[in-house]
Order: C-alpha cells, then sequence, then structure tokens
C-alpha cells in the first residue's frame, strides 16, 4: 500500500519541480539518504529518494537504482544538469523546505515503508 506522488507532495509540502504529469503514479517505499552508495546498497525500485543532494549524481543514481521520484530537501533545488537529466530520464524532482527527518518521519507516519 504505497502514496502516489500527489499525496507525497501534499505530506511533505513540495513543490514540483518537474514530473507534474506524472503525480498520480505510486511508490511503494521510501529512501532517505544523501550518500548515493547507500541508496545504491539499501533502495528497493520504485522507491521514492529523499535527500539533499541536489544535483545531477543523485539523478543518475535514482536512474541506476529504479527509483521512481526524487524529493530534494532543507530547501535544495537541483542544478539545471539535474533537472535535465530527469527530464530525460522522466523522473519526478519535488523539493520541500522541511528536513530529511520530518519529511521522512511524515511520510513513514503516512503508511510509506522505508526500502
Amino acid at each position: 500500500m504505497g502514496l502516489t506522488l500527489q499525496e507525497i507532495a501534499e505530506i511533505v509540502e513540495c513543490e514540483v519541480i518537474l514530473g507534474e504529469d506524472q503525480l498520480d503514479q505510486s511508490v511503494e517505499h521510501g529512501c532517505a539518504a544523501d550518500l548515493m552508495s547507500d541508496v545504491l546498497a539499501f533502495s528497493k525500485p520504485e522507491s521514492l529518494l529523499i535527500t539533499g543532494l541536489a544535483n545531477a549524481q543523485a539523478v543518475r543514481t535514482a536512474d541506476i537504482a529504479e527509483v521512481k521520484a526524487i524529493v530534494f530537501v532543507r530547501g535544495k533545488r537541483p542544478n539545471q544538469e539535474a533537472i535535465e537529466l530527469a527530464r530525460r530520464r522522466q523522473i519526478p524532482l519535488l523539493c520541500t523546505k522541511l528536513f530529511m527527518y520530518e519529511a521522512a518521519g511524515r511520510l513513514y507516519m503516512n503508511k510509506l515503508p522505508s526500502s
């Protein structure tokens, strides 16, 4: 029982940067990390990535790990290179002013399990 990206955006007060047309997709798990090696080691395909690493490396890692969408925390916004790469890979990008701990906690409390 996952959450749609629209529900996620509402729960963690996100701005949608890319993928407005994909908000009906659902994710079954969440992964919160700034170390992309942890994402590769511990995330499950089709998960949501919650991170403060707002660059193309996060998008590349998400693509390799088959992550469905990325939420950038702490008010960070991805650079143009990251946005263009996500556009090509069709990975929705969202951002929130919440810290990672609170964003992950809110999603967990709303029944999004960790991956």
